[in-house]
């Protein structure tokens, strides 16, 4: 979708949160944000405190920001989950659930986060996929406003901070074979398979102990006991997991083998303990001195875990 084109019709939306089904009739007369995201992606989480912002901050003068959830994994399709982050991230704008791809392929659109501006006319006037460029976007917004003012007060906290971009030395890593290239100690497709995690990984590699199977999205855990480690050099470090059939599964997470201290993520403690609850993204590991190469490894309690991409930040 480029600019100078109609906004595409949200008719493909397989339901709504916050709001009751937006067309043109109800946006007439408004500019109109559009954004694409998927509840697991850490560069969407990122942006959220300023999509929050600007959609608080110019609701008065004529501003509707539509999020538009298009899912990534499967169990992203799940309308629970998607209200519970619609709930956590604060969002009290309409979001638009797009679990068949149908506002996305409108869109003719391939990111998350992905963002359209379009005018009070319904034309499409400016776009940005991913992360950053906020002061540029919110002069957009002013200018399709026709107004002019000193940007919104943008405070990101948690898993919505900016990154460490300069200490950022490790790109994220998808483990199912789909997207994540080699497969890990041998393993098959689609098969069981018995892993030993090495003594020592080389940098920006991961590695598997005990039974997994290794699928297209994911790799599952087959027995109690499995261990994921990951050699890495970033400030925070996450893992997308999902429970399987069980309603909570406890984790520890260690830092170069001992406790992270004061160095654990949001969604652990200081002693490295966890609990995984639901399809989500985990911060395991936020380093609280100086970010050095670090080896971080998660531990489970119990089979079933899918884990399915690892992030950084």
């Amino acid at each position: 979708m480029f600019r100078g084109q109609k906004l595409p019709s949200f008719g493909g939306a397989t339901g709504w949160i916050n709001s009751e089904p937006l067309g043109p009739a109800e946006l007439k007369g408004h500019v109109v944000l559009v954004d694409f995201w998927t509840l697991t992606c850490i560069n969407w989480l990122r942006t959220v405190p300023y999509l929050r912002s600007w959609s608080q901050a110019y609701a008065g003068d004529g501003l509707i920001v539509i999020g538009v959830h298009t899912p990534e994994f499967e169990f992203e399709h799940e309308t629970d989950l998607v209200r519970q982050a619609v709930k956590e991230r604060g969002l009290d704008h309409p979001v638009a659930l797009d679990n068949d791809y149908g506002v996305w392929s409108a869109f003719d659109n391939h990111y998350w986060p992905a963002l359209y501006f379009a005018d009070d006319r319904g034309m499409i006037r400016d776009h940005h996929f991913g992360e950053g460029r906020y002061v540029e976007s919110e002069r957009s917004i002013q200018r399709l406003l026709g107004i002019e003012r000193e940007p919104a007060s943008v405070v990101g906290t948690g898993v919505e901070a900016p990154a460490d971009w300069n200490q950022l030395r490790t790109p994220e890593t998808y483990l199912g074979y789909a997207r994540g290239g080699q497969l890990p100690g041998g393993a098959g497709l689609d098969d069981r398979h018995d892993h030993q995690l090495p003594e020592r990984l080389a940098f920006n590699s991961w590695a598997l102990g005990g039974r997994w199977t290794v699928r297209p999205e994911f790799v599952v855990l087959e027995e109690p006991g499995g261990r994921i480690a990951f050699r890495f050099q970033a400030r925070d470090a996450h893992l997308v997991l999902a429970p399987g059939a069980s309603d909570a599964v406890p984790f520890r997470v260690l830092l170069d083998g001992e406790p992270p201290g004061r160095s654990h993520g949001v969604d652990v403690d200081e002693d490295g303990n966890g609990v995984l609850r639901e399809g989500r993204m985990y911060q395991l590991v936020r380093q609280y001195d100086a970010v050095l190469e670090r080896t971080v490894e998660i531990r489970f309690d119990e089979a079933g875990v899918e884990a399915y991409v690892f992030t950084f930040g």
